[in-house]
């Protein structure tokens, strides 16, 4: 079965967790003793309806014990597909636990109030999904039960939200008005908004078509690990490389160019958990076997002949600022792209990118907690690096700061720096 993973965001108290405890309640993923503690909770608070929103709820009070959790993660599956749900938080002060839970994410689903329109948050989130590749954005229109199911409010909030959308780089926008508190077009059509003639919330979450959003074309397998013979259980003559499918399709056969060396070899077996197979593709984790015997460690990459990344230490990114410690021209961090880890030097934060109007402020010269930007950086060592928005496994990276070992920013490679 296909995997969709989603984020869901928008602002507090938009329904979020409710849409989400809705969505796992209708399509029968909560086991009673779940429901009855919710009904319980329910009514110790003095809602006149189980509020399943609680369902959700059960990591907010980890929070309040003091831990720390950015983005909280649900799973349920129907018979059409399996679902992995990243919610994100909705404050401007998160937008870096925005940016980690829609890094993986194939779709956002972004909520909006039917009484107050989009916000600054609604263009904020859109605006950062955009940025982070994202190809699907779902507008659910919620609370349309508080609005009368009236038509002409969702028409227009739609067309407020769509001509915001076409300066960004999302080509495939749908737009559903809902109500998660009772339950409209979540997973059953309204019987409300017959006017409505669009897919339930679940229908379009279980057909949306993501397979040709992965770049296949394009090979890159960045070795992880060298399997010499004493690792291969006695087999003298064994040396494979192992690593994960980053993009595009790798068969037995198929000549391959090593970045840097630039050698050049035929593959002559893909090894699996399961197996020998004949072709891999992403996101599988495989041991290939070269027909000749090549100089290849941790970091170098593979890549067919005539389609090789670009090769750079000099690289231009938007990069979203995780650190409560501002990022301007002369810090020196390390760089994490793929396998490979270089120590790098910010060169120029050429603009800080307003999220909300998308205007780039020319004049600021450092980047912020929360932060996003234009940053020109130099490695140490070169990357094998395509643009993030043909390649979103070869075109991120992430920075970590020398001394704590922290994560403090996540990067998107833009087209090669000269």
């Amino acid at each position: 079965m296909e995997l969709l993973r989603f984020a869901t965001a928008g602002s507090v108290d938009d329904g979020k967790s409710t849409l989400i405890g809705r969505l796992l309640y209708d399509s029968k993923q909560v086991f009673e003793d779940q429901l009855e503690a919710v009904e319980r909770s329910s009514m110790a608070r003095g809602d006149e309806y189980v509020n399943l929103a609680l369902l959700t709820d059960g990591l907010r009070a980890e929070r309040e014990q003091g831990i720390t959790i950015d983005v909280a993660y649900r799973y349920f599956a129907t018979p059409k597909r399996k679902f992995i749900i990243a919610d994100t938080p909705g404050h401007t002060q998160h937008t870096r636990n925005m940016v980690t839970g829609c890094s993986t994410s194939d779709l956002v689903v972004l909520l909006v109030d039917a009484r107050n329109g989009p916000t600054e948050q609604t263009r904020r989130h859109a605006t950062v999904a955009s940025l982070l590749g994202i190809r699907h954005l779902v507008l659910c229109v919620n609370k349309m039960d508080l609005v009368d199911y009236d038509r002409a409010r969702f028409e227009s909030i739609r067309r407020e939200f769509d001509n915001f959308t076409t300066r960004l780089e999302v080509h495939d926008v749908t737009c559903i008005p809902i109500s998660a508190l009772v339950g409209d077009n979540i997973v059953d059509r309204s019987l409300e908004m017959k006017w409505y003639d669009g897919p339930a919330l679940l229908h379009h979450l279980e057909e949306v078509h993501i397979s040709s959003d992965r770049n296949l074309i394009d090979l890159r397998f960045p070795v992880q690990w060298v399997i010499r013979p004493m690792s291969a259980g006695g087999l003298h003559d064994f040396r494979g490389y192992a690593g994960q499918i980053a993009s595009g399709v790798l068969e037995v056969g198929d000549e391959i160019a090593v970045m840097p060396s630039g050698f050049t070899s035929t593959v002559e077996a893909i090894e699996t958990a399961d197996g020998p197979v004949e072709e891999a593709f992403p996101p599988q984790s495989v041991v290939v076997r070269l027909a000749d015997d090549l100089d290849i460690s941790r970091g170098d990459m593979i890549c067919r002949v005539h389609n090789r990344p670009f090769v750079s230490q000099d690289l231009s990114a938007m990069v979203c600022w995780m650190s409560e410690r501002p990022l301007a021209a002369g810090a020196k961090v390390v760089l994490k792209h793929t396998t490979r880890w270089s120590r790098a030097l910010v060169r120029e934060v050429r603009y800080r990118l307003d999220v909300n109007t998308l205007h780039r402020d020319q004049e600021s010269r450092e980047l912020a907690l929360n932060d996003i930007g234009r940053v020109e950086l130099r490695t140490q060592s070169p990357l094998f690096y395509d643009e993030y928005r043909v390649n979103r496994a070869t075109g991120s990276f992430i920075l970590v700061d020398e001394t704590s070992n922290a994560t403090v920013g996540a990067g998107m490679l833009l087209r090669h720096a000269h």
